[in-house]
């Protein structure tokens, strides 16, 4: 990795004994083990925050399809009762 920056972190005991845990079975370090967990965790807030969005705007899209069916809707049944209504007149 390149421009790294040295940060201190307070972490419980717990949390640490079991963080050691999994270095001792797959990592080299501690480093490595929170360089990479908190990669997976900022994925994941940014995979959730476009998820929010994505819902947010889905539904802003829905009050608006709603309206253009519904005014379509009516506009067709005006235009169905139109064309009836000359039918009538035809016979």
């Amino acid at each position: 990795m390149t421009n790294l920056k040295e940060v201190i972190v307070s972490l419980p005991n717990n949390l640490l004994n079991e963080i050691d845990g999994f270095i001792n079975e797959e990592y080299q370090d501690r480093n490595e083990f929170i360089s990479e967990a908190m990669e997976v965790y900022i994925e994941q807030l940014r995979k959730n925050r476009f998820r929010k969005e994505m819902k947010e705007g889905y539904l802003k899209m829905a009050q608006v399809n709603i309206y253009l069916a519904t005014e379509s809707f009516l506009a067709e049944n005006k235009a169905f009762f139109n064309y009836e209504g000359r039918l009538a007149e035809c016979d």
